[in-house]
C-alpha cells in the first residue's frame, strides 16, 4: 500500500495536468483558482486509497478522484455565493475575485466537467460511478437546502440536523470510498460497507467540527473559534442545549442567538458556558465517539486483510484528529 502523501501527490499532479486554462478565460480561470487553493484533498485521497485496498492500481481511479474534487469545489463556489462569504481558505472567494454571475456559471461548468470524467470508464463501471455520483450530488444539494431552511426555523430537531450534516457532508465521504471500490471491482457487500464506513465517519467529523468551533484550539483548528455562535448557527451543541437545559437556560440561549453585538466575545463565552453547564458539550463528545466507533465497527465486516483495515482505521483516526 502507498502512503497518504503518495496519493495526495499523485492526485495534485494529475489535477495540474488535466485542469488547464482555455477560452473563455472567465469561465475556466475561476475553476483553476478554486481548485488551486489547496486543502488536504481528503476526498480524492479516499478514492485512490479505496481502489488500492480492493486490489486495483490506484492510478485507474484518478478520474473518479478528480470528479469528486471538482464537484466538492463546485459546491463551495455556490455555497460561498449563497453565504456571501468573502474568504475561502484565507483567499478571496470566486464571486469576490470575479463577480456573482461568473461564480454561478463557472460553478455550473465545474459540475459538468465532473460528470464528463466518468466517460473515461467503460460499461458497468461507468454506469455505477455515474449512478452513485448523481445520487450523491442531489443529496448534497438537499443538505444545503436543509441548512438554508434551518436559518429561519425555530423548531429544528436534532434528528433533522443529523440528516442535514449527513447529506451536506457525510455522503460525499462515503461516495469517495465507494467510487474507489467500484473502480477496483469490489464485491457488492464491500462496496456497501466501505460507503457506510465513510458516511458514519463523515457524520462524526462534522459533529466534531461543530464542537471544535466552540471549544477548539485556535492554533490548530484553522478557523475562527466561536464562528458558529457569532453567526447564530443552530449546531448540534445549540440544539442539544435547548433539548436538555432548564426552560430558563433555553430562553437565555435563544435570546443570545437573536442578537449580533459588535463585540461578540462576551456572547461567545456565555454561550459556551451554557453548552457546558447544560451537559450539551459532554453529550456532543459522546455522540462524536458513538459515530466514530460505529464507523470502526463497519471496518471489521470488510472482506480485506487486517493490515488494510488498520490503514483505514488509522486514516479515520487521523481525520478526526485533524492530522491528515
Amino acid at each position: 500500500m502507498n502512503s497518504i502523501d503518495w496519493y495526495r501527490e499523485e492526485f495534485v499532479q494529475y489535477l495540474s495536468e488535466k485542469v488547464k486554462t482555455k477560452e473563455p478565460a472567465n469561465l475556466y480561470d475561476p475553476m483553476i483558482y478554486i481548485l488551486g487553493l489547496g486543502g488536504k484533498r481528503v476526498r480524492p485521497v479516499l478514492v485512490l486509497m479505496a481502489a488500492e485496498i480492493f486490489g486495483s492500481d490506484p492510478k485507474k481511479a484518478l478520474d473518479s478522484a478528480l470528479a469528486i474534487e471538482i464537484f466538492h469545489n463546485f459546491s463551495l463556489v455556490h455555497d460561498d455565493i449563497m453565504d456571501d462569504a468573502p474568504l475561502r481558505r484565507g483567499k478571496k472567494t470566486v464571486h469576490e475575485k470575479w463577480d456573482v454571475n461568473t461564480g454561478i456559471l463557472s460553478g455550473d461548468a465545474m459540475l459538468i466537467k465532473a460528470y464528463q470524467l466518468f466517460e473515461n470508464y467503460e460499461g458497468e463501471t461507468f454506469r455505477e460511478l455515474a449512478k452513485l455520483f448523481s445520487k450523491t450530488a442531489i443529496e448534497v444539494c438537499e443538505g444545503q437546502q436543509y441548512d438554508m431552511n434551518f436559518e429561519t426555523r425555530e423548531d429544528v430537531t436534532i434528528q433533522e440536523y443529523l440528516k442535514m450534516i449527513e447529506y451536506k457532508t457525510a455522503v460525499l465521504v462515503g461516495a469517495s470510498l465507494q467510487m474507489g471500490a467500484i473502480v477496483a471491482g469490489a464485491s457488492e457487500e464491500n462496496k456497501k460497507r466501505i460507503y457506510e464506513y465513510g458516511r458514519l465517519l463523515g457524520i462524526a467529523f462534522q459533529l466534531q467540527d461543530d464542537y471544535l468551533d466552540a471549544f477548539g484550539d485556535p492554533e490548530t483548528f484553522g478557523k475562527q473559534v466561536g464562528g458558529d455562535i457569532i453567526e447564530n448557527k443552530k449546531t448540534f451543541l445549540y440544539l442539544t442545549t435547548l433539548d436538555t437545559a432548564a426552560a430558563k437556560v433555553a430562553l437565555q440561549l435563544e435570546h443570545l442567538y437573536s442578537i449580533n453585538p459588535p463585540d461578540a466575545r462576551a456572547k461567545v463565552e456565555t454561550v459556551k458556558s451554557l453548552f457546558e453547564s447544560s451537559g450539551a458539550a459532554e453529550l456532543t463528545r459522546r455522540e462524536i465517539e458513538k459515530y466514530t466507533q460505529k464507523a470502526f465497527q463497519v471496518l471489521e465486516e470488510l472482506e480485506i486483510s487486517e493490515e488494510k483495515k488498520t490503514l483505514l482505521r488509522n486514516f479515520g483516526q487521523g481525520l478526526m484528529d485533524r492530522e491528515v
